[in-house]
Formats: C-alpha cells, sequence, structure tokens
C-alpha cells in the first residue's frame, strides 16, 4: 500500500524505515520512497526477528500466493530453539490442487532468501478471520487477543 506523506500522522524516521502511529496506536514498517510517497511494508507486531533478521510475513505471504495452487496464506513467527523465533506458514489451496510441504518451500527459496523461507508448512481448511474478514494471526499462534496484565 503506498500513501503520500500526511500531516495527520506522526512520522518517526529510523534509518531506511519509518515507524508510523496513528490515533489507534497502529505501528507500521514503511519506506520512505524518493517521490514523497510512503510504501507501507509490514505491521511492526508482524515483523519477524529469527537469528537478528526482520522478516516481512507480508513478503513470504506474496511470495508463496504466487504458487498456482495456494488459496490463502498466512505466515507467523513460531518459537524457535537456535533462530529465536521463525517463519511458519499457514496455507490454503484451492479446490482441486494439491502441494507439498517440500514443494511450497522450495518455491520460496526460489523467490526469497533462505532465512525467510517458512520452517514449517501447515495446511489447513481455512484461515481464522474476523467478521471483516482479516486474519485473526494471534489464533494462529496460539496466544489470546489480549494479554492479562
Amino acid at each position: 500500500m503506498t500513501k503520500r506523506l500526511s500531516s495527520s500522522r506522526t512520522f518517526i524516521f529510523l534509518a531506511d524505515l519509518v515507524a508510523l502511529t496513528s490515533v489507534r496506536m497502529t505501528v507500521a514498517a514503511a519506506a520512505v520512497h524518493p517521490d514523497g510517497y510512503v510504501e507501507i511494508r509490514d505491521r511492526l507486531k508482524d515483523v519477524i526477528i529469527s537469528g537478528g533478521e526482520n522478516i516481512s510475513s507480508v513478503e513470504v505471504e506474496g511470495a508463496l500466493l504466487r504458487h498456482p495452487a495456494v488459496q490463502e496464506v498466512a505466515i507467523v513467527g513460531m518459537p524457535d530453539e537456535r533462530w529465536g523465533e521463525a517463519p511458519h506458514a499457514f496455507v490454503v489451496l484451492k479446490a482441486g490442487a494439491t502441494a507439498t510441504e517440500t514443494e511450497l518451500r522450495n518455491y520460496a527459496r526460489d523467490h526469497l532468501a533462505h532465512f525467510k523461507c517458512p520452517q514449517r508448512i501447515q495446511f489447513v481448511s481455512e484461515l481464522p478471520k474476523t467478521a471483516t474478514g482479516k486474519v485473526q494471526k494471534y489464533v494462529l499462534r496460539g496466544k489470546p487477543a489480549i494479554s492479562k496484565q
């Protein structure tokens, strides 16, 4: 998604990335282009940090969605003993299509840096969604929506 810089938002510049905060405190990682446009890359809470590398779940999802057998996909960070966190894919296949975990992992390796490829791929019949159709990634991670304080 691309948006022109707006005075209604607060921009915090961090190297090449921008952290955007709105009134509802949604924070996103973005890049500012020379022509003044801001490209939203991912929500910061959905960025996976694996072995010190930042992995955009949106980038990995986009790569897997280009596979002809994939209908929907959600990427979440799952605990990993070696890397701290690793990408995990939840995939819904198109009706009548078939694919294996190895096939999708190899496809991801052909289109992404090796560290961005999902460590595990789990096939599901549908992704959990809100009433408005947004994927509930916290459900996939197995965590409650609101943490107790």
